[in-house]
């Protein structure tokens, strides 16, 4: 195998692939909600993936479904009027609503959103919001006393999905092979953080429309742009929307350590063709048994 359909097989390898499941369950709660608050029994109206899922990023064994739900403005207007904290009073109702489809789920609020949690491990965390003008959303924050929030997923979703056409899918992967990698080293890093410094990088990358033939070259490349942030940065504009990402912690250095192995296993593919078994081993110090052997 040459190193394209390594990394081919790679992302194969981290695909969702429990696509069937997730619509199923986004359906039941979005006809719940529907039916308690628009009186329609639609099972896709006024929902919206968001989150990893919403922007075609997440890999397999993802553990949070991010999806939003959007309620009448009256609803809204009844809560921001309440006597005490509205957003936490909002937040029960809709989990209410949603226990009459999950009655046996452990179902709770928890400050901004409802989380829903099934046995195989995904939990949804569903988000009632309100559209504005702009198309951005206004959602609760029960915590402290209460208060609204503003979301902008839309353009992020967008943003996304345009430069990932640009560049011959190859941000999409590039997303989910951090992924991989962050779960391997347990890298103090968001996936809209992921996401937006790979958005970034992929902009002025040279091989940005090449083939999986090129993956070796992006990973390590992208490693060393993420090892060359500035450590003393606080967050960076997520795309489309601009709305900031904050980092969690230091993420340079691991990337510099992945770096220097992708730089190994490079040269490993370019010496003599008996050193693939080393190449192979160098890119699964990076992302693990997902990478083939």
């Amino acid at each position: 195998m040459a190193v394209g359909d390594w990394f081919s097989t790679f992302c194969g390898n981290i695909k969702v692939s429990n696509k069937d499941s997730i619509s199923r369950r986004y359906k039941a709660i979005t006809r719940r909600l529907n039916t308690d608050f628009w009186d329609t029994v639609s099972d896709t109206s006024h929902s919206l993936y968001v989150g990893s899922y919403g922007r075609n990023t997440a890999v397999g064994g993802f553990s949070d479904l991010d999806m939003l739900f959007r309620l009448p403005y009256s609803v809204y207007e009844r809560y921001n009027n309440y006597n005490g904290n509205g957003q936490s009073a909002l937040l029960q109702e809709v989990k209410r609503s949603i226990e009459r489809t999950y009655a046996t789920t452990k179902i709770r609020g928890d400050g901004q959103v409802i989380l829903v949690p099934f046995d195989d491990g995904l939990t949804y965390e569903v988000v009632p919001a309100f559209v504005n003008k702009d198309d951005s959303f206004t959602y609760p924050d029960a915590n402290n006393g209460g208060r609204w929030r503003t979301t902008n997923p839309k353009p992020e979703i967008e943003a996304i999905r345009t430069r990932n056409n640009q560049c011959n899918k190859n941000l999409i992967w590039l997303c989910r092979m951090m992924r991989i990698w962050k779960r391997k080293w347990d890298v103090p890093i968001g996936g809209l953080l992921i996401d937006t410094l790979a958005y970034q990088f992929i902009e002025n990358w040279e091989y940005r429309d090449k083939s999986f033939v090129y993956y070796d070259w992006m990973c390590r490349d992208f490693f060393n742009f993420m090892a060359n942030q500035d450590k003393t940065k606080e967050y960076w504009k997520a795309p489309g929307s601009g709305q900031y990402v904050y980092g969690k912690d230091l993420f340079q250095w691991k990337a510099r350590r992945c770096c220097n192995i992708a730089i190994e296993a490079c040269k490993h593919e370019s010496a003599d063709p008996k050193r693939e078994w080393s190449a192979k081993q160098s890119w699964r110090e990076i992302f693990g048994t997902k990478f083939p052997n």
